[in-house]
């Protein structure tokens, strides 16, 4: 029997629901039990959304207030010790009393009868966010995407105890509600894998035997409340394994096999290739495959997977908003049934749907003919349906469904917004001599120091200040038309003063705008580049309450006019320190977009470097003499396969040189990265040529420094000493520590000192004193 399926479904509600309870949670403006209320109102909405969209297997367990990673840590007790109460080593609370963030999420009264070791709200949130007492745990990408997961952190001596009853809950919950759901989990060879090993000689793998009892547990729980099927999430599958990782798996399945329930592994992202391998002899019941990500693979899959097992066809693409061709993805299933029968066969997106935005229907502005060519979530559940009655039945049944994607494929593929010949001429003409800055660093740094002349250990900021509630309001008031444009220049003229003074009083050497006119730092651009069509409800999650609305690039992209000129040029006069004008590179600006997929991905990137050149080429006209080029998205961007590295990173490292090469070797360029391992990819690294690079440090204790001290990386860096995703306020004495480390590794006269990312999402009260902390850190390390 054919089943339409679903992996996941966005958690954030059509309206951002989740995200503004959660920050109302943190603030203190509402507590547990109207959090938790949020969270079964959303739940239930999207089962039934699936159910009414004709989805036979609907996922539970994929909602999460944070991240599932970080669920999963605290599903297994994995809290760092840091988190965890001196007296007891654990929180012991009453589920009768105080209800666990487990609990809450679930909706659920209590545990069981008994008192239960949990995990409470504050030390679930404390450990993604930091507190007072303690530094938040790593956050990094997930995969190649641009959503971040919480990286699960392992300690010599690491025990694991059943610490949440999130999955059954939620099962139980959707099956109070007449649904009944396939329970997701992240599998436990990838969450060892993607956790970190907090002890230099400890291997995450060797923890495998010690897990997997919990998953066992876990299994045996849902099998008991009558799940007959669980899905596990194993996406290092579309990775280059080692042989513990290929050994892990034979391991963990083998105990994981007689917990009652049946097991689909679920992959995505990317080939399975030689793992198919490693996946075919396990004792599990079925296999997802992404064919939107990796087509080629389907034979290989055919050929290897009995047909006696479920194969489920990811078919949709579960990372993108376009419309899917249901005439060629038919072809897919058809070669599938061909190969098996109608048996075990399930049709559905290529991922969790996590990554698309909630509801095409919430948008009113985008025109008729661009709106035609998209699917948002609920969108791609109807196609996944379609495709189901379709093998099932026959097309006929679904006749609409097909006649309409089929108006859209050749709407899109005609239409003459797409093309622009002058764009394709420029971009063909792209010579070696264009990525060139026409001197080498140490004539250019030469130049620099003696136009900037900044002190030992200058201090700077990513870019970004607080976009505070009156900041908010003003852009919406202007959007709407209920503020004329000269008032909103006015009120940004103020704000962008005001953080000048700001940063003069702090005694910071170089020095910001702000960006008190910029909403998000790839949409910005987007708004004026042509080829780029922009949303309102268009929203994804970045990490936690951080949700993202990327733009579209539809067609080829060029830049009509200057874009940041005027604001950096107001800003530079107000001061006589030298002012950072700020740009999105172009790798980044393609990462965080909603892609085009009618050209490859390297030309649509030329193009935007090219726009990103003009504006380069402008700011420097007008006498901005350090220029950043954040390209945060430049490792986010890494094919997952090491033999797809090599081209990949060629034309990114291109683009980036083409941006920034319109600038003469007396304008100092910047860059800035963050939330990534550097050590793979350092000669890449090297070969962007900036002249001085930021990163993100802090979380992992300057550890990525290793990395460029083993390269012997020569040009300046800046490595963040203030985690700007915290509420917690380091102190001095905390960042000279993270200097003292930074300087183990690198020269003092290379070294900036800066937070590790933007400042956009903090309050100035949180903000303030930090600086004035890193400030006092960096005077310090002047007079050591």
């Amino acid at each position: 029997m054919i089943q339409a399926a679903n992996l996941g479904f966005p958690r954030i509600g059509i309206k951002r629901e989740l995200k503004k309870a959660t920050e109302s949670y943190w603030k203190g403006e509402i507590d547990y039990t109207v959090l938790r209320q949020v969270g079964a109102e959303l739940r239930a909405r999207h089962w039934h959304l699936q159910k009414d969209a004709g989805i036979d297997i609907i996922p539970s367990n994929d909602f999460s207030f944070y991240d599932q990673m970080l669920d999963t840590a605290a599903m297994v007790g994995a809290v760092p010790p840091r988190f965890q109460p001196p007296q007891d080593g654990i929180r012991v609370v009453s589920t009768h009393q105080t209800a666990s963030a487990y609990a809450v999420m679930a909706d659920v009264a209590e545990l069981s009868a008994n008192d239960a070791a949990t995990v409470d709200f504050d030390t679930y949130f404390a450990m993604a966010r930091g507190s007072d007492a303690a530094p938040a745990m790593e956050m990094t990408k997930w995969f190649d995407t641009n959503y971040h997961y919480i990286v699960p952190e392992f300690h010599e001596g690491q025990t694991f105890r059943l610490a949440s009853t999130k999955a059954l809950d939620e099962f139980s919950e959707a099956k109070a509600l007449g649904i009944h759901t396939r329970p997701v989990l992240i599998g436990p060879v990838t969450f060892l894998s993607l956790g970190k090993a907090k002890d230099a000689n400890l291997d995450p793998l060797s923890l495998l035997d010690a897990l997997l009892p919990i998953y066992a547990e876990v299994l045996a729980s849902l099998a008991a409340a009558g799940a007959d099927w669980v899905q596990i999430d194993e996406p290092i599958l579309a990775l280059d394994l080692n042989d513990r990782q290929k050994a892990a798996f034979k391991t963990a399945y083998a105990a994981l096999s007689s917990a009652g329930v049946k097991i689909l592994i679920a992959t995505y992202f990317d080939e399975l290739g030689r793992n198919l391998d490693i996946v075919r002899p396990l004792p599990v019941d079925g296999l997802h495959a992404d064919l939107v990500r990796a087509p080629q693979q389907l034979d290989a899959v055919l050929k290897a997977w009995p047909w006696e097992r479920v194969l489920s066809l990811g078919v949709i693409d579960g990372r993108n908003i376009w419309r899917a061709d249901l005439e060629k993805a038919f072809a897919t299933i058809g070669t599938a049934i061909a190969a098996r029968g109608k048996g075990g066969v399930q049709i559905a997106p290529s991922c969790s749907l996590i990554h698309t935005p909630v509801d095409l229907d919430a948008e009113q502005k985008l025109d008729a003919e661009l709106k035609s060519w998209l699917a948002y979530a609920r969108q791609k559940l109807t196609e996944v349906a379609a495709l189901k009655t379709a093998a099932t039945n026959c097309k006929d049944a679904v006749a609409w469904a097909f006649e309409e994607s089929a108006a859209a494929v050749a709407s899109r593929a005609g239409s003459a917004r797409i093309n622009n010949p002058a764009v394709k001429a420029r971009a063909d003409a792209v010579s070696e001599k264009d990525l060139d800055r026409g001197a080498s660093f140490k004539e250019r740094q030469a130049q620099q120091r003696e136009r900037l002349n900044l002190p030992a250990f200058p201090t700077t900021t990513i870019g970004s200040f607080p976009q505070t509630e009156a900041v908010r309001k003003a852009r919406a008031a202007f959007k709407r038309g209920e503020m004329d444009a000269p008032s909103y220049d006015a009120f940004l003229m103020t704000a962008t003063e005001d953080a000048v003074r700001k940063q003069e009083e702090l005694g910071i050497d170089v020095l910001v705008h702000g960006e008190f006119e910029r909403n998000d730092m790839v949409e910005y651009f987007g708004e004026q580049l042509s080829g780029f069509a922009f949303t309102q409800s268009g929203w994804v999650q970045s990490y936690g309450s951080r949700y993202v609305k990327p733009p579209i690039i539809f067609g080829d992209v060029s830049r009509p006019h200057p874009m940041t000129v005027a604001w950096s040029s107001y800003a530079q006069s107000l001061t006589k320190k030298p002012m950072k004008g700020m740009l999105t590179g172009p790798v980044t600006i393609l990462q965080w977009s909603f892609v085009r997929d009618d050209q490859p991905r390297s030309e649509t990137c030329k193009q935007i470097a090219l726009a990103i050149r003009d504006e380069v080429s402008d700011l420097e006209r007008a006498g901005i003499p350090i220029i950043q080029i954040d390209e945060p998205a430049l490792r986010e961007g890494l094919p997952l396969r090491h033999s797809d590295w090599e081209v990949y990173l060629a034309w990114a490292v291109d683009c980036f040189r083409l941006a920034a090469a319109g600038a003469g070797p007396e304008t100092q360029i910047h860059t800035h990265m963050c939330y990534c391992e550097f050590n793979d990819i350092m000669p890449s690294i090297a070969a962007l040529d900036a002249d001085v690079i930021s990163i993100e440090t802090s979380r992992s204790d300057m550890e990525l420094l290793e990395s460029f001290s083993d390269f012997k990386y020569p040009n300046e860096i800046g490595p963040g000493v203030y985690d700007i995703h915290s509420p917690r306020c380091p102190h001095t004495h905390d960042m000279s520590a993270l200097l003292g480390k930074a300087r183990e590794h690198l020269a003092p006269d290379q070294i900036w000192v800066n937070p590790d990312c933007g400042l956009k999402t903090r309050r100035w009260e949180e903000v303030l004193p930090a600086l004035k902390n890193m400030v006092a850190a960096a005077r310090e390390a002047r007079g050591s």
